[in-house]
């Protein structure tokens, strides 16, 4: 076998690898589906194991490892595991029992005691529809982590070493940025607009035209309209195949860039929608990134002389408060810079907030989600729904900044906390905490679910609402409390093991001018005369959500892929641990993960207490300019749709105030019934896009 055979086999099988990957999602469906049809099955009241069985093509152990109720009477008598253990055929094993269900047998809980509800009257009770099943689960449920006991856990609770965020002592410097179409061709420089012929546009098309037109040197390409990364999209399998085969396109007289000084951003950022490009020329003396400007806003249909437009606005906002602000290449980027120019310089935290050991950080990472995504179907809300109506929490994660951990946290163990007086739990489960529970949907419970629990993938969570359903996860604070204090009736939480830190403000200075800038924008985009400059500061308004969303997601700091290409004459060169993640006849690009980087500015304990905040108050707020309280739980049960990250929808509208306030629910959308309750994801933006358009008529003709 020659080289060029070697090659081109490789490239069938990666084909292969895809194929299989397909193939094996396709058969999971397929399993969940006939799991799904038996739980259906197994509430006849006649319903057989023995017909069942065959019908399926599971052996009786796997039924009734599935559906326990239908185990034949001449097995029920027996000890339950003789049943269960039975030789099962190799090419189909049993379930085995979840980690879950174990741990619920030997690890003894504190009980968390019921807090004082946050109402005095729950909402109004509607008759209950029929409670969904428990749903049997296809594969084991993902196991979260938990803390050594003794001393091997106790050393997780300490700062990494030398490693702390402190406040810069440096001027960040601005990049001579351009605003490019790739469609139109249309390039805006400061206040210039040119035209240019940009072929095919590839990469080096890009950078050929643009250095001709703006010879002085550019630094960043914003790319407003084309998307030129997806112009080859159907000749891959995957859009993120071609976002990467076209970054790594050969480009005459550039090459990917290596970084520079203290620069670490070096190498390409593959993504499906908004890659970055980091290009060098061969003689090392220029450097310049492609962006799209979609990291920021929705650019649809907007000129890039009205984006360079909202960019120099946003600017000259964030210099009102922060007199060195530059906008960097990315929100997350630029969040993360004005955060280090607030770090005190004076008090407690002058040298710096101290990054977490490495165990906590991936204890946080495996168990701290973010927004809350779920859609509810029938039986559990109507199959015809009277309404849909959405919610949307104005600039939410800006409402959850006030209060953060600091300092090294404490461990709570059960034992510890089961010590303590009712007092100081609470206290405890009122601050800023991230606990390892136990968690009971109590009997009667006929609403939507409460805390977080971890279902089958890689980061995937559900919320069971099943009473008597018993789980174990972890969550934060602000979920326990509304646990225990929902205004229908208290969850039983037992304490297993916590962090919990001392409430600190770490954030809010930040956060304060960040929700100022927002605030006098978002006014400019109401008032200004010029609709240009109106769109210009709606869209720098939005952009200012952007640096706070993506700024508290920087501090999550997830482990490290790094992505890299190879030439096709050097395979042998590609790391042994990394995933080829596409080739052609001149490079490999691969990637590879490279962990907990030392990272000065890595702070999850921060965007887990955000986000499981904001989570909460998806399910009840208090509004206290109004006394009242807002949120799923203070709706009729039956009537909550899904909950998508800030918005909530519901088969009926509500009288919720809105003061244009971070946090309030504004009302997006309406649309009339009867309409069918959606079934996906897909019918249910559908859904959203035609009630958003509805509003807007009924506003307009009002």
């Amino acid at each position: 076998m020659d080289a060029k055979t070697y090659a081109a086999a490789l490239g069938e099988l990666r084909v292969l690898r895809d194929d299989i990957k397909k193939a094996q999602a396709a058969l999971a469906r397929l399993e969940a589906e006939r799991d799904k049809k038996i739980t259906l099955l197994a509430e006849y009241e006649k319903a057989k194991a023995e017909r069942i069985a065959p019908a399926a093509g599971l052996s009786l152990a796997e039924v009734v490892a599935l559906v326990p109720a239908l185990a034949p009477a001449t097995l029920a008598a027996e000890p339950a595991h003789t049943a269960l253990e039975q030789p099962a055929p190799v090419t189909a094993p049993a379930p085995a029992q979840a980690p879950e269900e174990t741990e619920e047998e030997e690890t003894p809980g504190a009980l968390a005691p019921a807090l004082t509800p946050r109402i005095v009257t729950a909402p109004e009770q509607q008759p209950a529809l029929e409670p969904a099943p428990t749903p049997a689960p296809t594969e084991r449920e993902r196991a979260l982590p938990s803390i050594p006991e003794g001393p091997e856990g106790d050393s997780w609770f300490t700062h990494t070493p030398n490693l702390a965020s402190t406040h810069p002592n440096f001027t960040q410097q601005a990049r001579s940025t351009v605003f490019l179409d790739a469609t139109t061709g249309t390039l805006v420089h400061r206040d210039r607009t040119l035209q240019l012929a940009l072929g095919h546009g590839s990469v080096g098309e890009i950078l050929t035209a643009v250095f001709h037109a703006v010879p002085e040197g550019v630094e960043r390409i914003y790319i407003t309209a084309g998307a030129p990364w997806h112009r080859d999209a159907d000749r891959h399998p995957y859009l993120k195949d071609a976002v990467a085969a076209w970054l790594n396109a050969p480009a005459p007289g550039w090459r990917t860039d290596t970084g520079r000084g203290k620069d670490r951003l070096a190498g390409h950022f593959v993504h499906p929608r908004n890659p970055v490009g980091r290009y060098q020329r061969d003689s090392g003396e220029q450097h310049v990134e492609i962006r799209s400007a979609g990291e920021w806003f929705d650019t649809t249909d907007i000129a890039p002389a009205i984006v360079r437009d909202a960019f120099v606005l946003l600017w000259t906002t964030l210099r009102s408060h922060w007199p060195d602000a530059v906008i960097m290449g990315s929100p997350s980027q630029t969040g993360r810079d004005l955060w280090t120019r607030t770090i005190p310089e004076r008090g407690q935290y002058a040298d710096g907030y101290p990054v977490l050991s490495e165990e906590l950080r991936g204890l946080l990472h495996a168990t701290a989600g973010q927004g809350r995504t779920e859609l509810i179907t029938p039986p559990r809300v109507p199959e015809q729904l009277s309404a849909l109506v959405e919610y949307d929490r104005t600039f939410a994660y800006a409402k959850h900044t006030w209060k953060s951990g600091v300092g090294t946290p404490r461990r709570i163990t059960a034992t510890t906390f089961a010590t303590w007086s009712e007092k100081e739990q609470t206290k405890a489960l009122f601050g800023c905490g991230h606990w390892h529970v136990r968690v009971t949907v109590p009997t009667g419970w006929n609403h939507v679910g409460i805390l977080p629990a971890p279902a089958p993938g890689d980061r995937a969570w559900h919320y069971p609402a099943t009473p008597g359903t018993t789980f174990t996860t972890w969550a934060g604070g602000p979920e326990i409390y509304t646990a225990l204090a929902n205004p229908i009736q208290p969850w039983k939480i037992e304490i297993l093991d916590g962090l919990l830190f001392d409430d600190g403000k770490p954030l809010d200075d930040w956060s304060k001018k960040l929700k100022e800038a927002w605030s006098r924008l978002a006014a400019q985009a109401q008032l200004h005369g010029a609709p240009a400059q109106r769109t210009a500061a709606h869209l720098a308004s939005r952009a200012v959500r952007a640096i706070l969303l993506y700024g508290i997601g920087s501090f999550a700091q997830r482990p490290r892929m790094v992505t890299g290409t190879t030439p096709r004459t050097m395979e042998r060169d590609v790391p042994a641990d990394a995933e080829i993640i596409a080739f052609d006849h001149d490079h490999i690009t691969w990637q590879r993960p490279t962990g907990f980087a030392r990272d000065p500015y890595a702070h999850p304990e921060w965007a887990a207490g955000i986000w499981s905040g904001a989570r909460a108050a998806l399910l009840s707020q208090r509004m206290r300019a109004d006394n009242t309280f807002v949120g799923a739980l203070h709706t009729p049960p039956g009537s909550v749709v899904a909950f998508r990250t800030d918005a909530l929808y519901l088969t009926a509208p509500q009288n919720w105030p809105h003061h244009n306030q971070p946090g309030d629910y504004l009302n997006k959308g309406h649309l009339t019934g009867p309409i069918p309750a959606p079934s996906t994801e897909e019918d249910l933006l559908a859904l959203r896009d035609a009630g958003r358009a509805a509003l807007t008529r009924n506003r307009e003709q009002a």
